[in-house]
């Protein structure tokens, strides 16, 4: 079977963090990805992150399965190739500030002209209308600015940001996922007898963000009241959280009543639920100190490795605390394939980040290591029938 966007083309004008890991998914799923760089330096993170013989391996990371080509849009002929590949193009990409797309001279207007099939797809901070629309966005403030920061951290301390900059993956996540719906709604409407339209597909990092709420926010809407910062205690249920072994720590989730007798039961405290100061879920969580302090009194009696073996045999979610070395080298994460490696000619192999998504019959691949700066630029010319005559470099 072809791969799910074998025969998307993706004109790629973005940088940096949100845009570069929404083109990477489309490339993973098999879309032809052209990265257009200018004449100079490129994206700059091809120069950020650890260097390996030469190669950011951070850009390596988030640029595979992509052909990269420099044009200078600033000089009449560089602009008018770029409109050359719209006209040729299923998708074109890109995470300028609002209102950049049309002080170029791409206009909604224009780029119906070029191409009424286009699915124009934006990734910014705020969106593209409304009051914040126009400032310029990073992924610590957007944390801010959306609440996020205000439930992460402890109780009585100050807020927390994460420690990946999610707002950017999560508005590229996104903006994947709106493509790849466009590019089938379009398909849908050709089907049926339409032109089969392309469309704006946007989302903003401030969205992203505002989505994950979940029940914090239906909760707040329900109620008018903040949710508090728990740290790595559960604001709903308890006990939930990190317990003390005997030699480190272990994240425990009995979420509901069931699991909850599950876990009190492998531990030698099955009758805890009967102390009046235990015996709901409210009481729990108004008494969560007391609470945790006879757990960990009876965890600290074994190792994390035994706990963690007794607790998911009898049923109870639970793992140890690892750092990013001990999770990138787990036997589940090594046998998932979530970190592989890909050989970068002229740099040697390069371990980078798998694929979340598992396909049957069209697994994902990297096809196309990270490309050096304007390697496929005659290439691409070619094959899209630009330059026809073209020989590639």
């Amino acid at each position: 079977m072809m791969k799910p966007l074998a025969d998307i083309r993706v004109v790629d004008l973005t940088r940096i963090i949100a845009g570069p890991f929404c083109a990477m998914l489309l490339g993973d799923l098999g879309a032809d990805v052209v990265k257009i760089e200018g004449p100079h330096e490129g994206d700059p993170i091809r120069h950020i992150g650890a260097q390996v013989n030469d190669l950011s391996w951070y850009f390596a990371g988030f640029n595979r399965n992509k052909r990269s080509v420099v044009l200078d849009l600033r000089s009449p002929e560089g602009f008018a190739t770029l409109e050359k590949m719209i006209a040729r193009a299923d998708v074109l990409l890109q995470n300028y500030r609002p209102g950049v797309l049309d002080e170029m001279g791409l206009t909604k207007h224009r780029l119906e002209q070029l191409n009424p099939r286009l699915i124009v797809a934006g990734i910014n901070g705020y969106g593209s209308t409304g009051p914040y629309a126009d400032r310029p966005a990073f992924d610590f403030v957007v944390q801010a600015m959306s609440g996020f920061l205000s439930v992460n951290g402890n109780e009585g301390e100050p807020p927390l940001r994460t420690g990946t900059p999610i707002s950017d993956i999560m508005a590229g996540l996104y903006t994947a996922l709106g493509i790849v719906s466009a590019v089938r709604a379009r398909d849908l409407d050709r089907d049926h007898g339409g032109a089969g339209a392309g469309q704006r597909v946007e989302a903003s990092m401030l969205g992203a963000l505002m989505s994950s709420f979940a029940y914090l926010a239906s909760d707040h809407l329900a109620t008018g009241e903040l949710p508090q910062r728990t740290g790595n205690d559960h604001p709903i249920a308890a006990p939930y959280g990190l317990f003390d072994a005997s030699d480190g720590q272990i994240a425990v989730a009995p979420s509901t009543q069931a699991v909850l007798d599950k876990f009190l039961r492998v531990i030698g405290l099955p009758d805890l639920c009967s102390d009046p100061r235990f015996a709901t879920n409210a009481l729990r969580r108004a008494n969560r100190p007391q609470l945790n302090a006879l757990i960990n009194a009876q965890v600290r009696n074994d190792t994390r490795a035994r706990w963690v073996s007794r607790l998911n045999d009898a049923g109870v979610p639970c793992g140890v605390v690892q750092n990013l070395a001990q999770a990138l080298n787990d036997p589940q994460v090594l046998h998932q394939e979530l970190v592989i490696e890909v050989e970068h000619p002229g740099h040697g192999p390069v371990r980078m980040l798998g694929f979340p998504i598992k396909f049957s019959e069209t697994p994902c691949e990297v096809a196309r290591p990270a490309p050096r700066h304007g390697e496929h630029t005659a290439q691409v010319m070619r094959d899209w029938g630009i330059f026809p005559d073209k020989e590639p470099q």
